[in-house]
């Protein structure tokens, strides 16, 4: 199975199928429902952007031109329907010639709101009207995309829409007027500068008025000191594709997590075991050693093969595995791990987490830096829970070694902790190469720590107000990626110091001149074919544990699509996607494989394997039942 990009830009049939009948268009919609979505769609030329155009070119031919100005109709749009998602009769449709937008509040409105699956529950949010067809809360579900060059937005709400305006003017005015209704159901705050300063902070002002943001630090950012070595020797080429490479069928039950390895092996975790397989070139293939969970050999009658191990973590030059198991099903906070010999398929330890002779819990663990898996002598991760940061040892029985707050232990200092008194509600965290971490929250902030301290992040950007799911940070610190439900947040860390040395959001408080975030985004068309129910999941760089070496691309997961990005793309400011946008630049290009169940995970082996015309390790997509390896290729 190959690669495709965005499937928006699918071709147009002829002008006897530009129908406006509701009746018509229903039918039609059904049929291309009944055709298998789930087929591999070819990548599409950027040219099909302007397939409205073209559109409203065979209509006029046709002499059903639209009036080009109606004085009575305020808001004048033209309104398409696309139907036919990936399949062969995918199109744009015409839904209304002339019709009119408004954005109201849902508790002004007099119409029955029974229909409305915005929900709300009796709060009081910015609904976007058009006609009597559409009625879509205001939000980053529907996944509104700009087209500033054909006066144009597209979205979804229970289909993929599009709205054509008729004037420069009028298309500036509804995108200024959609972000301010978004701001204000976001934060229940009316969208005035000083409320964004209120929300983003004096220093963060850039993200809410990107126009002015400084960008120079995206241009920088692989110049000088900080230029990418591997830039030169495997330049960008735009036509790589994926290739399968091998697949392997799931063993002893659904797969529920993936644990890459550096070195020889990798592991596929299910509910009732480990299977190990090897790392080649071209991927992970060939079933090795099947470590089942029960209660043999277990030191201290773990009930390991009870339970469902959700994160796996690797230790110790990758010979040992810790496994983290939820306390209750739905709920990710554990009150302990299992330490699992692979060497010797034994769960050796059964660990507790505790703190002052009390039982505390974890939702997540993670490796002390990025690439100290490979350390043969690793004794201690860390752990992240709602509102606490801290580390564990395993040479300690009682777990945590210190509390930097409360203890002043001399032999112990090097180790950190902290426990916030307020609600900080941490949901994910990473390392980079230097031990730097990074931690995301539900309430979409990410917070920067150094390595010498947890009780004070240096940096704390604002987010978007929406809840961070995952986090990922590149080897070297420069480079954030945030996983929401509906986008990712790419955040460069760099800034310049009063002394005029550039640094990391890690090291030092970044100053006023922060640059904006960009955003990775589906378009509406592939958003909507991947489900209302299916989120972007785990978002991560590709994998490099050496400095020097740049990350090429990024990963996600939405549903069973698993979705590329070209990194060196996404960070330049030149790049088409940016063009005539309003607000926050959002990337759009990217490649999808497409999976016949829902992918588990979807991660980029390490650097090490990415060898011959190939620019990139291999790609590993598991799903429950598989686990398929791709590489990348200049073609077929």
């Amino acid at each position: 199975m190959g690669g495709s990009q965005s499937r928006e830009d699918l071709g147009l049939s002829d002008s006897s199928d530009y129908e406006d009948d509701d009746e018509q268009r229903e039918d039609q919609y059904d049929d291309a429902q009944d055709q298998d979505t789930r087929q591999q769609s070819k990548p599409q030329s950027s040219s099909g952007e302007k397939t409205l155009d073209e559109l409203d070119a065979k209509l006029k031919e046709l002499k059903l031109k639209y009036p080009s100005q109606n004085p009575n109709l305020k808001n004048a749009v033209k309104l398409y329907l696309h139907v036919g998602g990936n399949t062969p009769k995918a199109k744009w449709i015409v839904s209304d010639k002339l019709t009119s937008y408004k954005f109201v509040k849902n508790d002004d409105e007099d119409e029955d709101d029974d229909d409305d699956e915005s929900g709300g529950g009796g709060e009081n949010y910015w609904v976007l009207k058009v006609a009597s067809k559409i009625r879509a809360r205001v939000s980053t579900d529907i996944q509104l995309k700009m087209f500033g060059d054909q006066r144009r937005v597209d979205f979804v709400w229970n289909g993929v829409w599009a709205l054509k305006f008729f004037g420069d003017e009028e298309y500036r005015s509804f995108v200024t007027e959609f972000q301010d209704c978004l701001f204000e159901n976001v934060y229940g705050l009316r969208p005035t500068e000083e409320n964004k300063v209120k929300v983003y902070g004096k220093e963060f002002l850039g993200w809410a008025k990107p126009e002015v943001a400084d960008d120079s630090m995206w241009e920088d950012a692989d110049d000088g000191v900080w230029k990418s070595p591997s830039k030169s020797k495997t330049p960008v080429r735009a036509n790589q594709d994926l290739l399968k490479e091998f697949e392997e069928a799931a063993t002893g039950g659904g797969i529920q997590s993936l644990a890459l390895g550096a070195l020889d092996n990798s592991f596929l975790v299910s509910d009732s075991g480990v299977q190990v397989v090897k790392n080649f070139r071209h991927g992970i293939h060939g079933k090795g050693v099947y470590v089942k969970f029960d209660n043999d050999g277990q030191k201290t009658g773990s009930s390991a093969g009870k339970l469902a191990q959700k994160k796996a973590l690797l230790m110790r030059g990758e010979t040992n595995m810790l496994l983290m198991s939820p306390l209750k099903e739905g709920k990710p906070h554990a009150t302990g791990l299992h330490q699992l010999d692979i060497e010797t398929g034994k769960i050796v330890t059964e660990w507790k987490f505790e703190k002052d002779g009390t039982d505390v819990t974890m939702r997540d663990i993670t490796n002390d830096a990025k690439g100290s898996q490979l350390d043969p002598s690793e004794s201690t991760f860390l752990g992240l829970d709602d509102n606490r940061l801290c580390q564990w040892d395993m040479r300690d029985k009682k777990g945590m070694v210190q509390n930097i707050a409360t203890s002043n232990s001399p032999v112990l200092q090097w180790t950190q902790g902290h426990q916030f008194s307020r609600g900080t509600d941490f949901q994910c965290f990473a390392t980079a190469g230097d031990g730097s971490i990074v931690v995301g929250s539900v309430d979409g902030k990410i917070r920067l720590y150094s390595k010498t301290s947890m009780r004070q992040a240096k940096t704390a950007f604002p987010g978007l107000g929406s809840p961070i799911t995952h986090v990922d940070v590149t080897y070297d610190g420069k480079w954030v990626l945030g996983t929401t439900d509906t986008y990712l947040i790419l955040i460069c860390t760099l800034f310049t110091d009063k002394d005029g040395k550039t640094k990391t959001g890690f090291s030092g408080r970044m100053g006023n001149k922060i640059p904006a975030p960009r955003l990775l985004k589906l378009s509406p068309v592939d958003s909507h074919m991947a489900g209302t129910d299916n989120k972007f999941q785990g978002g991560q760089f590709s994998w490099v544990t050496e400095n020097g070496k740049q990350e090429r691309h990024l990963v996600a997961t939405v549903g069973k699509f698993s979705v590329i990005w070209n990194f060196q793309q996404v960070k330049n400011s030149a790049h088409e996607c940016y063009q005539k946008q309003q607000g926050l630049k959002s990337c759009y290009c990217y490649k999808i494989v497409l999976k016949d169940e829902s992918i588990v995970d979807s991660r980029f082996m390490h650097d090490r394997f990415a060898v011959g015309d190939s620019p990139e390790a291999p790609l590993v997509v598991a799903t429950p039942m598989k686990v398929t390896s791709f590489s990348m290729s200049g073609k077929h």
